[in-house]
């Protein structure tokens, strides 16, 4: 029998994640430290892999495209022609580099690839990385029944859940004249809707429709992609890494006039009230995070973030909100602790700290 190897494109290997690679100078280094891990595939060439990935059926087709990006920068175009093929539409694919590139960098931002990493990198993280983009893109269509099945291990205490309604709808009623103002001067102050709402992931990862009162320009999701390679407060925390899971920004652009007194007074916070009301949230918790940002949680470690109440406000906005020594792994770790921890006791003692830092120096 033909021993198999990391290279052959069989049915009888489908227990690994199939994966194309193109490519020669970090070609050893993947054969090394990934050929035990995934059925990887491998071309010397852009052309070489695109006439690889035509030879493909629907059976055969892979999971993952790996590819290096060439002095051509022909691998941008393969993206563009492999997103018009509906075979190959939605496969995951990861660039990886040898030169650091920033406009490369934005490039597979706004083109939306899965990730780009620059070289030197830890081949694990790799590797966790991409276990996890495939373990995500098999869970993605399937979110709200992941939802209920991790909400099982989770349920709200009676004591947290009275405690979050008598907060709520008290703070609704006393402050509603002061959200009337506010919705009022939104309004006069810039061209837009009075409210923003996104798509965030919280307790159980469960996506809900998080709400807050418009602070920024209409066209702030479409600025996110250039501004988040240029401006990120964590993106240069780690030399090497391949983009930071949260996205925080000094001096935002983005943010109107009135906008910049609303974040920095927390009053852009107050229609998430609602979602507090409607048990999305609680008002003590961890934040609950975009989409783009949770799915860069990728292990065990970080993901116990989610396994914990989203909150209004938590450890980090007290204890390290607008700090300069903020750092990514500080405000991980304050998470999980909180998610690990959580009691009536700390709420209330949280909940006394939130006031003070309410009114915060840094615009971030």
């Amino acid at each position: 029998m033909t021993p198999q190897t990391s290279t052959d494109w069989n049915q009888s290997s489908s227990s690994q994640i199939r994966v194309a690679y193109a490519g020669t100078e970090l070609r050893e280094l993947i054969a090394a430290d990934l050929g035990n891990s995934f059925n990887i595939s491998y071309s010397d060439t852009v052309q070489q892999l695109e006439t690889l990935l035509g030879e493909q059926s629907i059976i055969t087709v892979p999971e993952i495209i790996l590819v290096e990006v060439d002095k051509d920068e022909e691998c941008f175009a393969l993206v563009e022609r492999l997103r018009k093929n509906m075979l190959m539409n939605g496969l995951i694919i990861v660039m990886l580099s040898t030169k650091k590139n920033k406009e490369q960098v934005k490039k597979a931002m706004q083109m939306k690839l899965h990730d780009f990493y620059t070289y030197p990198f830890a081949t694990s993280d790799l590797r966790e990385r991409l276990n996890f983009l495939v373990r995500f893109k098999l869970i993605k269509p399937r979110l709200l029944e992941l939802s209920k099945e991790v909400d099982t291990t989770y349920k709200m205490p009676f004591g947290k859940r009275f405690l979050d309604l008598f907060i709520a709808w008290g703070m609704v009623i006393c402050l509603s004249p002061v959200m009337l103002i506010v919705a009022i001067l939104i309004k006069l102050d810039s061209k837009g809707p009075i409210f923003y709402k996104s798509k965030r992931v919280g307790t159980g990862y469960k996506v809900f429709d998080f709400y807050k009162f418009r602070s920024m320009r209409t066209d702030a999701d479409q600025l996110l992609a250039k501004m988040a390679e240029e401006h990120n407060q964590y993106a240069a925390e780690e030399d090497g890494a391949s983009k930071a899971a949260f996205v925080k920004f000094k001096n935002d652009p983005r943010i109107t006039k009135l906008g910049s007194f609303l974040r920095s007074s927390s009053l852009d916070e107050l229609p998430q009230l609602l979602n507090i009301i409607k048990g999305d949230m609680s008002v003590v918790g961890n934040r609950p995070l975009p989409v783009y940002e949770a799915e860069m949680l990728t292990s065990n470690e970080w993901s116990m973030r989610f396994l914990g109440p989203a909150g209004l406000t938590g450890l980090w906005q007290i204890s390290k909100r607008g700090k300069e020594d903020m750092s990514e792994r500080e405000r991980k770790k304050l998470d999980n602790f909180y998610a690990q921890k959580y009691s009536l006791w700390l709420d209330l003692k949280i909940i006394a700290g939130t006031v003070p830092a309410l009114f915060q120096k840094e615009k971030v």
